[in-house]
């Protein structure tokens, strides 16, 4: 009887859990919201914003901040007060909608720019809170009136402007220089660059400035991003300066990694998930070889199948001693990633970081962390792993090495780890995060591993400040912990800048900089080959401290909340800069974000 009832409660249980999945399944995550009416969701589960996938509310009208899109006829108000009204509509529209899971009911009407139909949230029908939040529009008239006028105060407090991303100039709204900008977004005064300048037509008097924020005894001002202790050398890469990538080499962490490649003489190893062809880099190494240098090459082969990085082949041409992480008979090992970007030159310097080898890595369109570590030792146990995936061992084929913990010259204790047989984030990261006593601060490209979501949490609730910036392209990752850890009322900034922050980093209490090539997900940590280090260094962790709080300033606090799609007009330059910045397979303003 026992093994029936058993039977029974393990049957249900499965049924539950299929009933659930289906659930899940049958939702689209919302990408992006046009205007509170006109909203992009992900039909078909790509995570790319297709042009069949804008879902147009019926019976339904309101107001946007959208320039573009923007209706003053419905009902009649004067422009700056309608952009006012717009601005609180898509703010409210964001918070209802974007990065959340939902289900669309069609209603078969179909124009050319969109398919109407009606989008339902876990909290109901998304019509009937737009209706409810005074926002809503029905044959002219706001549908309910008291919260309109109660919008209305709200509105007429707001101190808004029209920010022109690619001037970097800034106009009343009622500017006509300002209204016919092709790069301009509606701001908030206070979420204005610090940069920002004012359009000398619209601000005929002098525009006093803000006194600068400050940050402990910093004020928000250009904070230096390299720096050498002893056998250590940090480079930090600043993407809200550099909004378009190039191949011409002027940035300092193409410029050190030329160098260090002229100044080798015997051997150069590369573990590389992506390379661009940057003529000076190129260059080097095909002198390196000429003089004698050994090179050996390890790649990871589906990134230039995506056409992430498809000039990594020519790199294989070049060094004839490669090996790609395409095992033929393991074809699941094959799918993972052989996500390192680390070389080793002369077995004494190793170069690691979050940095791949390519156009927007290389030239600081990306933010990125590059850290040179002079040190036989530590160059010796990268040689070894690097020599597991050279031999054709990658991923969970690879041995665990012995305890990887390293005392430089200088007092500077480093940990190694290695994925996914050493799991930094489980063994290393969190114990950190758990015994943090004054801060942690988080630039990262993503995170979804859900313990560490767990221990950030638990540390803000002991009183630990928590502070994270996010890249705009992991808000929509099916997994992702942002609307988790927003909701332990931990501060997420979303980056709203053209190139990727793409960092993989944490920085702890003026003591821990956690650093490496592995982003905080569980592939990460247990299919991917990845390198992360610990560094334990009063001084370089200050250093790194000041600079993730100048992105911190340099990002509106209007980005807690609402999250900028990666190819829009809220993400500075991404429409100006030639890359496809949310992988949809459209450039600037081919974009629908950018249009």
């Amino acid at each position: 009887m026992k093994e029936k009832l058993t039977a029974i409660f393990i049957i249900l249980l499965f049924l539950l859990f299929g009933g659930f999945m289906y659930c899940q399944n049958s939702k689209n995550i919302v990408l992006a919201v046009k205007t509170p009416t006109e909203i992009v969701v992900d039909l078909n589960n790509n995570r790319i914003a297709d042009d069949n996938e804008t879902i147009c509310i019926p019976n339904i009208s309101s107001y946007t901040s959208n320039l573009t899109l923007y209706q003053g006829e419905i009902p009649t108000l004067t422009f700056e007060k309608g952009i006012a009204i717009g601005y609180l509509a898509d703010s409210f529209a964001n918070k209802q909608l974007t990065g959340k899971h939902v289900k669309v009911k069609f209603t078969g009407q179909n124009t050319p720019q969109c398919r109407f139909g009606e989008i339902y949230t876990d909290s109901g029908r998304y019509s009937d809170a737009l209706k409810q939040s005074g926002f809503g529009i029905y044959k002219g008239e706001f549908i309910n009136k008291t919260n309109a006028q109660s919008n209305f105060q709200k509105a007429e407090k707001l101190k808004l402007v029209i920010f022109n991303h690619k001037s970097e100039k800034f106009h009343k709204l009622n500017c006509k220089y300002g209204r016919i900008a092709h790069d301009a977004v509606i701001l908030e005064e206070k979420d204005l660059l610090k940069t920002a300048k004012p359009c000398k037509f619209c601000h005929t008097k002098p525009f006093k400035k803000k006194k600068l924020k400050k940050f402990g005894t910093k004020e928000i001002s250009p904070v230096p991003n390299i720096i050498s202790d002893g056998s250590i050398k940090i480079i930090l890469t600043d993407f809200t300066k550099n909004l378009k990538p190039d191949r011409n080499c002027l940035n300092e962490v193409c410029k050190e990694l030329v160098s260090l490649i002229n100044s080798s003489q015997n051997s150069i190893d590369i573990a590389l998930y992506g390379w661009s062809d940057i003529p000076k880099v190129k260059s080097a190494i095909i002198s390196a070889q000429k003089r004698g240098v050994d090179l050996r090459l390890v790649y990871d082969t589906s990134s230039s199948k995506r056409d992430y990085y498809p000039e990594t082949s020519n790199l294989v041409k070049i060094i004839s001693n490669n090996r790609s992480d395409n095992l033929k008979n393991d074809k699941m090992q094959t799918n993972y990633l052989m996500h390192n970007k680390f070389i080793i030159f002369d077995d004494n310097i190793v170069l690691t970081g979050s940095m791949n080898f390519s156009l927007t890595g290389l030239s600081g369109f990306n933010q990125n962390n590059v850290v040179v570590l002079k040190s036989p030792e530590i160059a010796r146990l990268y040689k070894k792993e690097f020599d597991e995936m050279y031999s054709g061992k990658y991923h969970n084929l690879k041995s665990k090495m012995p305890e990887k913990r390293y005392i430089l010259s200088d007092g500077t204790v480093i940990k190694v780890y290695f994925s996914p047989k050493d799991k930094g984030v489980t063994n290393g990261i969190i114990p950190l995060v758990n015994g943090a006593k004054k801060y942690i601060y988080v630039p990262a490209f993503l995170i979804t591993h859900k313990p560490l979501t767990t221990a950030l949490i638990k540390a803000k609730q002991r009183g630990v400040e928590v502070k994270i910036i996010l890249d705009a392209t992991s808000v929509s990752l099916r997994n992702t912990s942002t609307k988790e850890l927003r909701a332990a009322n931990i501060p997420v900034k979303i980056e709203n800048y053209a190139g990727k922050m793409h960092s993989k980093t944490m920085i702890i209490d003026d003591r821990y900089i956690v650093t490496g090539s592995a982003n905080f997900s569980n592939s990460g940590e247990n299919k991917n080959d990845e390198n992360q280090l610990i560094i334990e260094n009063p001084k370089l962790a200050k250093f790194y401290k000041d600079f993730f709080l100048y992105l911190w300033a340099k990002i509106p606090d209007k980005y807690l909340k609402f999250n900028p799609h990666a190819e829009s007009k809220y993400s500075i330059g991404s429409c100006s800069d030639g890359v496809d910045n949310d992988y949809d397979g459209k450039i600037d303003m081919a974009d629908e974000g950018c249009k």
